[in-house]
This record gives structure tokens, sequence and C-alpha cells, in this order.
């Protein structure tokens, strides 16, 4: 069963100029690209990275996100076109192509879960070196 990590519950909070700009300048020594990543780690108390960063992995892990992107959207792309072919399932020549295409699409599901793994994997290391 897929697990559901969408984050649905806010935390407001309200600082004077003096707070936020310390806060950008804590942010802006870290290895964080967004900042509320970086305040729910802090707040979360997960391993920070400081100001050393090793640019060549920091490049892989961007295209390794741009990649996980672009599979999502093969992904969906692929599911769309089965679910069209399920609605000619009553013209007998469309059964051969459903179920090649079923088959080919649990392939490829098979294989994204894979590389996000990977992904995954990949940068928990990176956050933990």
């Amino acid at each position: 069963m897929k697990e559901n990590n969408s984050r649905t519950k806010w935390l407001h909070l309200r600082l004077t100029e003096a707070e936020h700009q310390r806060i950008q300048k804590n942010f802006s020594k870290t290895t964080h690209t967004r900042l509320s990543s970086y305040a729910r780690d802090i707040l979360l108390g997960k391993p920070m990275i400081g100001s050393y960063r090793n640019q060549s992995l920091q490049d892989v892990l961007a295209e390794l996100y741009k990649l996980r992107r672009d599979l999502h959207g093969v992904s969906n792309n692929f599911n769309q076109a089965v679910r069209k072919l399920h609605t000619l399932r009553n013209i007998p020549e469309f059964k051969s192509w459903i179920q090649h295409y079923d088959r080919e699409y649990i392939k490829l599901s098979s294989s994204i879960l894979d590389i996000l793994g990977y992904i995954r994997k990949t940068a928990d290391l990176w956050l933990r070196s």
C-alpha cells in the first residue's frame, strides 16, 4: 500500500526583521535549497549539513531529482494511455493491445519505483555525510 506523505498542516510563525535575517543567513550556509525544508529539518531535529558542499555530488542530486520528476510524468502519461485503451475494450483487436500495455505498465512502474528508491537512498547518504 502506498504511504501518504503529503504535508497538509501549516505552521505559521511571526518574526522580527532581525530574526528573519538571522534565519536567512543560517539557511544560506546550508545545502538546503528551500527554506521550508531547512525549517522542517531544524524543527524535527534532523542532521544539518553546514557550509561544506561537494558541488559535483550536489549537481548529481539535482539531476536525479529532475529525473524523478520526469519519470513521474512519463508514468502518468503511460497510465493515461492504458486507461484510454481500456475504454476500447469491446473492440476485439484492441484486447491484445490492452493486455500488452498492462504488462508494459507493470514493468515501467516497477522500474520507476526502483529508480525512486535509489534517488531517496542517494539523497539520504548525501545528507548524512
